[in-house]
C-alpha cells in the first residue's frame, strides 16, 4: 500500500562537513510526493553537497537523509563531461548501463524532444540538446523522484522557460517529485511548489512569493525587480553565525552573468 501522506524523502539535521569546514548545518526539509522544490543560494552555499547526499554519494557528518521505501531516482548532473573523441550518440548514451529500458526510448525521446538528435554525436550537441538528452536518460527509468542540479545551465530564455514546462509536464504524468538546484530565479520563482534558499543553513524556505518578501532572500539577492539577471556569485568567506544578510553590491557583473536580450 502506497503511503500517499508520508514524504518521499525527509532530512532531519543534516550537517556535512568539508575538510574541516561545515558546509552544511542543520537542514531540515520534507519533500512531497509529486512536489517541486526549487534550490538557491550562492556558489559555495552547499547546493550541490544537499543533492549528493540524497543520492547517497556523500555521508552526513550528523542528521539523516531518508527516502520512503522503493524510491527511484532519476538524476541530471550539472555538466557531463564528454570525451569529444569518444563516438557516442544519444541513442546509445540513453541506456548504457541501463536495462530494461530499450523498448522506451523512442517515447521518452519525443517526450523530451530529442528525436531528431538520437544518431548525432552526442559531443557535437549543444548545451541545451546535451541537457535534454541527460533529462531523457534521467526520466526513462520512471523514477519518483528527479534530482536537477542546473538543469537549465547553458539554455537562453526560451529554452529554459521550455525544459521548465518540460519538467512540470513530467511530474503532472508520472507523479515524480523534483528537486532543483537552479541559478533562474525568475523561472524558479514561476515554475516551483516550494523554495529553498540554503547558505550553509536553510535562511528562508516557502512558497515563491513569500519567499521572495523575506529580508533574508532580499539580502541575498536584491529584489528580483531590480535586474533582469541577479548576479550569483558571492566571493567572501561566510560567518558561521548563521546569518545570511551580506551587504552585496547588485551592480557588478561577478561574470556569471547569461544576457539574454
Amino acid at each position: 500500500m502506497l503511503d500517499r501522506t508520508s514524504p518521499l524523502l525527509d532530512i532531519a539535521n543534516l550537517s556535512i562537513d568539508h575538510n574541516g569546514r561545515a558546509v552544511l548545518q542543520d537542514v531540515s526539509f520534507a519533500l512531497g510526493r509529486g512536489e517541486i522544490i526549487s534550490v538557491i543560494g550562492p556558489n559555495g552555499g552547499g547546493k550541490t553537497t544537499l543533492l549528493r547526499a540524497i543520492l547517497g554519494l556523500v555521508r552526513p557528518g550528523s542528521g539523516s537523509v531518508t527516502l520512503a521505501a522503493g524510491t527511484s531516482i532519476g538524476y541530471v548532473p550539472q555538466k557531463l563531461a564528454i570525451d569529444a573523441t569518444m563516438p557516442l550518440t544519444p541513442r546509445r548514451f540513453l541506456t548504457l548501463g541501463m536495462k530494461g529500458v530499450r523498448g522506451r526510448v523512442a517515447e521518452v525521446a519525443e517526450r523530451t524532444g530529442i528525436s531528431h538528435l538520437l544518431d548525432r554525436q552526442l559531443a557535437a550537441l549543444s548545451g541545451g540538446e546535451t541537457q535534454r538528452v541527460l533529462l531523457a536518460r534521467a526520466i526513462l527509468k520512471k523514477p519518483s523522484l528527479l534530482v536537477l542540479d542546473e538543469p537549465t545551465q547553458g539554455m537562453d530564455v526560451a529554452a529554459q522557460s521550455e525544459l521548465f514546462r518540460l519538467i512540470e509536464a513530467i511530474r503532472a504524468e508520472t507523479g515524480a517529485a523534483v528537486i532543483m538546484v537552479s541559478h533562474d530565479l525568475h523561472l524558479v520563482m514561476r515554475g516551483t511548489d516550494r523554495v529553498l534558499c540554503l547558505n550553509g543553513h536553510i535562511c528562508c524556505t516557502g512558497h515563491p512569493a513569500e519567499v521572495e518578501r523575506d529580508p533574508s532572500f532580499r539580502s541575498l539577492f536584491g529584489r528580483l525587480d531590480e535586474a533582469a539577471v541577479v548576479p550569483y556569485r558571492h566571493d567572501h568567506d561566510h560567518t558561521h553565525d548563521g546569518a545570511c544578510d551580506h551587504n552585496h553590491d547588485h551592480g557588478h557583473d561577478h561574470g556569471h552573468h547569461h544576457h539574454h536580450h
